[in-house]
């Protein structure tokens, strides 16, 4: 809409002003009728009551083009759903958590309003961490000369979390058009506004920052709710830049069904909360304009009584989720090598490389072949830097600064943007050093789990298509976060994929495989092992390595050692030591650990029956604890010996090389235990 044109009750023709009727009441009835879904124990256990924020709602879905922009709404914005095209019955549908509800299939929380097919994208119920989503959608927008908006909407409360304002900080530093509304109703459940911002009006938190519009409207009211969505549109696109809407709204009901708002708002501010109801205002203008009278509003919403009654009768009849449906959509069906379906070569055909050419050489390579290739991080493209440890150096040079650029130290902003990004299209893929050490990623971890369970909380309609790249492990003298690693907790996350190569050809193999599959993958390189020259291999330059497919680096009789990372080449050395003495070691290297190889791992101790498991994270509750487990449930009538373990001890790692050497696993320590248990 041109600002020249503005709505006003007068201008606004009749047909677009009962338009604009018959969604609000509809919306309305739903949000009245939805608590009764519990009542009546068939489901909405969850249920916030959008009612005082219609006019801002509305407008919102009004504005919204399934064609060219991109909605991340909140778990309150039904009415912004409705406006937006979807219908009573896909309401009801995502209310009662059916099968067919458009939203999430029924595994989403109830009041989650989505269609993703539709660009109406299915968030988290983590308050506000859609925006970074919304900002990642918006940067591929503008690298791919999109027409529309991004638009995230959430309460004001949610603007005191951290990430909200990387959003906003970043959108406005890449000029990137994103409108990021504010449903101001001054509570965040229970807590009022005074309690939450240093500002009356949250946006004013925000004023400062370069390359941000911040407008203001009354989200109850429809005219002015609507003349400040359609100016925050043209503004975004016009000038490529971030708008802030703040929208000030009531909430006249409790937070949500599990609220009682009487325990904290008393009777006058309560019977002012309805007073100030949208929808009656709406409607009263609507009449005393001459426009309507009042039997043709009161048939519109006996029109919109008849439309929900249709629907929850649909609805009702609908499927209920199956339950042997749980394991579908966790992880997509990865890149699958025809090449290379072992993940082994013959070692004949290609160079000898260190572990960090391997990686530089494929990044390289999958950059030549996917033009859709991104990668991005702290310290990534500075002059001749390429990261802090070089693995990306050169490849700014030769790709360009839109493939190829920096991150702020804000590894939430780095995680939850590049979701965003690949949001724009399926064939974007992103790669990302999440953070400069893996002990640094811990502030990520949120956005990493939101991320983890997208493909499986949206039924399969959309999936991150991202590589989180991270330097793990000690040996270096780092000290506390610069020698952590991280796989143990990775591990517990359905929907990830971990994989954790020492040689420079599994490294080259596995990261080629991650880049070409859908979903998401982090890729854990031991730093200390960069440019080792036990990890040096032949890197053929098509090498693709499987999930899930371990390698035996070594086969002998007497013992399995089981093990990945900066160990396996220590546990390689104490193999060769004992074959001396006439010891016989298998050597199992993982490579990947989730997915894991359960198959190598049984057949080799039905072979041996004897199995150590050797990792550098600290022993106590960690990956290793799992195969132990594993072993035992599955493979105990063939051992000889208690399986043991040889990792870190249960303890930071300290900074001086004496205590590194004292907490860290080393050839030594892998050595006694293997002795110890060969004399079992």
């Amino acid at each position: 809409m041109s600002q020249k044109r503005r709505f006003t009750l007068d201008s606004t023709d009749r047909a677009t002003l009962e338009k604009w009727y018959r969604l609000m009441t509809l919306g309305r009835q739903l949000d009245e009728k939805a608590p009764n879904y519990l009542k009546q124990a068939l489901g909405w256990s969850y249920h916030a009551p959008y009612a005082g924020h219609d006019g801002i709602q509305l407008a919102i879905g009004q504005v919204f083009d399934k064609e060219t922009d991109f909605l991340f709404p909140y778990y309150r914005d039904m009415l912004t759903a409705i406006s937006a095209g979807m219908t009573a019955e896909e309401i009801i549908l995502n209310g009662i958590s059916k099968a067919t509800d458009p939203s999430s299939g029924g595994r989403h929380m109830s009041n989650h309003f989505a269609k993703p097919e539709w660009n109406i994208h299915n968030v988290s119920s983590a308050t506000g961490n859609h925006t970074l989503h919304a900002v990642g959608s918006g940067r591929s927008m503008k690298i791919y000369n999109g027409k529309g908006v991004s638009i995230s909407s959430q309460g004001e409360s949610s603007t005191s979390e951290g990430y909200v304002f990387e959003a906003i900080n970043g959108a406005a530093k890449e000029q990137l058009p994103v409108i990021f509304v504010f449903q101001d109703n001054k509570y965040g459940i229970s807590v009022p506004q005074a309690d939450q911002s240093a500002n009356v009006r949250v946006a004013e938190n925000y004023r400062g920052i370069r390359n941000l519009k911040i407008m203001y409207c009354d989200g109850k009211n429809v005219f002015n709710s609507m003349n400040t969505m359609a100016e925050a549109k043209e503004y975004a696109i016009k000038h490529s830049q971030p708008v802030i809407v703040h929208a000030n709204c009531v909430r006249i009901h409790s937070h949500s069904n599990s609220d009682r708002h009487e325990l904290y708002r008393d009777d006058n501010e309560r019977h002012c909360a309805e007073l100030s109801d949208p929808l009656n205002r709406f409607r009263i203008q609507l009449v005393h304009s001459g426009k309507f009278t009042e039997e043709e509003l009161d048939q519109m919403d006996k029109d919109a009584k008849k439309m929900i009654s249709d629907a929850h009768k649909k609805a009702l009849k609908a499927p209920n989720p199956d339950p042997a449906s749980i394991y579908d959509f966790v992880v997509p069906e990865p890149y699958v090598s025809t090449k290379y379906p072992d993940g082994t070569h013959d070692g004949t055909k290609g160079e000898k490389m260190k572990l960090i050419q391997a990686l530089n050489s494929t990044l390289k390579a999958e950059f030549r072949e996917n033009p859709d290739t991104y990668l991005w991080g702290q310290d990534m493209a500075n002059k001749d830097k390429g990261g802090i440890f070089n693995v990306s150096k050169g490849m700014q040079q030769e790709f360009g600064v839109t493939r190829v650029f920096n991150a702020p130290i804000a590894e939430d902003y780095i995680v939850g943007t590049s979701n965003g990004m690949s949001r724009y299209n399926d064939k974007i893929r992103v790669i990302m050093e999440g953070a400069e050490f893996a002990d640094y990623f811990w502030p990520a971890m949120e956005q990493l789990v939101d991320s983890s369970h997208d493909y499986w909380r949206s039924n399969g309609k959309f999936v991150p298509n991202m590589t989180i790249r991270l330097a793990s492990g000690g040996y270096i003298g780092g000290g506390l976060y610069h020698s952590q690693t991280i796989e143990g907790a990775l591990a517990t996350l359905p929907g990830l994929r971990v994989v954790y190569p020492a040689f420079a050809d599994d490294a080259a193999g596995l990261l080629r495989t991650s880049i070409r599959s859908r979903g998401i993958t982090v890729f854990l390189e031991p730093k200390a092992l960069y440019n080792d020259p036990s990890s040096e291999a032949v890197v053929p330059d098509d090498f693709e390595v499987p999930f899930g497919k371990a390698r035996i680096r070594k086969e002998g009789t007497d013992l399995t050692i089981v093990t990945y990372g900066n160990t396996l080449p220590m546990s390689l050395q104490v193999a060769e030591e004992l074959e001396k003495e006439g010891k016989s070691l298998e050597v199992i290297d993982l490579r990947s650990l989730l997915p894991l190889d359960t198959e190598t791992i049984l057949a080799s101790v039905k072979k041996t029956n004897r199995v150590l498991v050797v990792h550098e994270e600290k022993t106590f509750a960690a990956f290793g604890g799992e195969i132990s487990s594993l072993i035992a449930s599955e493979a105990f009538e063939y051992l000889d010996a208690p399986v043991k373990r040889v990792g870190a001890t249960f303890t930071p790692v300290g900074f001086n090389r004496i205590l590194e050497k004292a907490i860290l696993p080393n050839a030594e320590k892998i050595k006694k235990a293997v002795v110890e248990m060969l004399e079992y």
